[in-house]
């Protein structure tokens, strides 16, 4: 199971890389495990501002699809283009080409509260 120490993580398997008051968010790598192949990411909150732990989009696999949480506060940015054409990237590299939204953090005291890959690593059993 990879899980970067660099990142940091949530109890919904989302991970957080941050740069500044900017944060890349996408699922971890046990997350699209236990989903499957996925087919399809549907996000469609470019340009709002999105509560932590409010919904900002879905993933959606061959067997299910699965809410996405925002795990910091802030507006989103950018959407990952390349997931459109290549939602399997997702599968392919979680912690790369697969993130998911950029955001601008409005709180980044809530950083704090996020899970190192340690942590992390004792939710999932590890």
């Amino acid at each position: 199971m990879n899980i970067p120490a660099e990142l940091k993580y949530t109890k919904d398997h989302e991970w957080i890389r941050i740069e500044g008051d900017i944060a890349y968010i996408g699922i971890t790598d046990f997350a699209q495990g236990e989903l499957g192949d996925i087919v399809y990411v549907e996000i469609e909150t470019v340009g709002e501002s999105v509560a932590q732990e409010a919904i900002f989009g879905t993933v959606e696999a061959v067997k299910t699809v699965s809410d996405l949480f925002m795990p910091l506060s802030g507006e989103v940015l950018e959407i990952n283009p390349k997931l459109d054409s290549e939602p399997e990237l997702v599968n392919k590299d979680p912690y790369g080409d697969g993130w998911m939204v950029k955001i601008r953090l409005s709180d980044v005291s809530q950083v704090d509260g996020l899970l190192d890959a340690t942590k992390y690593q004792e939710i999932i059993g590890g």
